[in-house]
């Protein structure tokens, strides 16, 4: 639940109160490393609730990134800033998380409570002298940050944040890259034609995809679809599967059931559909990824085989569950 102004100013004051009890971060133990990932695995399938005890294990070691995860999920099920998201950003914040001070400057927390940075009133440019000396020796990460923290400074500088976009990409960052395909393929108007645009999308698709970066993967064969390209938008396709990639895996299943569907030409590169399998592999997304089907869409295929294809398909499902690395969407770090 969003809190009233007032409980917003009265919770931010209290935040200067409170002393920080956290360690400085350090690596994690073993236990606190598992739980990080299974918080970051339901991360992945916008499980927002499940995730929070697990992550709160590393954010008590001093998980920068744990923190800034738990304030997260706090602001997008409260659907905004939330009192329980401003304690996390804040705390990820003393830790040094940039994208923890973006989200406190959103909010207007030095604006609205005086919650601000130790030696200033202005939460971009603390992320900004933060994190350009870690870029400026080399880090692509904090390059890739950069890419927002200057839409976010007092005069942004679009020109400024590509130039660290593509700095970040030419350092090996697979999100820096994935993100240059993804402006290439969104702008009509930089190319001649959709033909040139889409190719010049799949330049970047393809350099990230090649690092195995899930979400590149399959952007790329989205991308090559629409080439018509679709024998090898099928090898990516399968690819993302592969990767974890839950539309690579959702793709997998339908062309095994309805691979002669109008408007699917990706399936027509794809192996002699098998019904049975098709259904063991939604039935397996279902159940490690709960809302990735309607129960209409379940019900919808499902009538499209026989009893006895269910039934193997029912047997087959266990082959699908707990594969490595597990299904996600790929939420992006900074998102909406």
């Amino acid at each position: 639940m969003l809190l009233p102004r007032s409980s917003l100013l009265a919770t931010l004051a209290c935040l200067l109160l409170i002393p920080l009890t956290l360690p400085p971060a350090w690596a994690l133990d073993e236990v606190a490393q598992a739980a990080k990932e299974e918080g970051m695995r339901l991360w992945g399938i916008h499980q927002w609730e499940r995730m929070q005890p697990p992550l709160e294990i590393a954010a008590e070691s001093g998980d920068a990134e744990a923190m800034y995860y738990l304030g997260e999920a706090n602001r997008l099920l409260s659907r905004g800033l939330s009192q329980a998201a401003l304690d996390w950003y804040y705390q990820a914040a003393q830790h040094g998380e940039p994208y923890a001070m973006l989200r406190l400057f959103d909010g207007g927390a030095c604006k609205l409570g005086d919650v601000c940075p130790e030696n200033g009133d202005d939460w971009p440019q603390e992320a900004l002298e933060l994190t350009l000396p870690k870029a400026e020796d080399g880090d692509a990460e904090a390059m890739a940050a950069l890419y927002y923290i200057y839409y976010y400074v007092e005069e942004p500088d679009e020109e400024e944040a590509l130039e660290w976009l593509d700095r970040a990409a030419e350092a090996g960052n697979a999100w820096a890259m994935n993100t240059l395909g993804k402006r290439a393929r969104d702008d009509e108007n930089a190319y001649e034609s959709e033909t040139a645009q889409l190719e010049a999308a799949e330049v970047w698709f393809r350099r990230a995809a090649e690092l195995g970066y899930a979400p590149s993967i399959n952007n790329l064969s989205a991308i090559l679809s629409n080439l018509g390209r679709n024998d090898k938008a099928w090898e990516w396709m399968t690819e993302a599967s592969e990767a974890g990639h839950i539309n690579g895996r959702r793709w997998t299943a339908s062309c095994h059931i309805v691979p002669e569907e109008e408007g699917r030409d990706l399936c027509d590169s794809a192996p002699a559909p098998n019904p049975a399998i098709g259904r063991a592999i939604m039935l397996a997304i279902d159940e490690e990824v709960p809302g990735a089907y309607s129960n209409d869409s379940l019900e919808y295929y499902k009538e499209m085989l026989t009893p006895e294809q269910r039934a193997e398909g029912e047997r087959m499902k266990e082959d699908w569950l707990g594969l490595e690395p597990p299904l996600s969407y790929f939420p992006e770090k900074f998102g909406p």
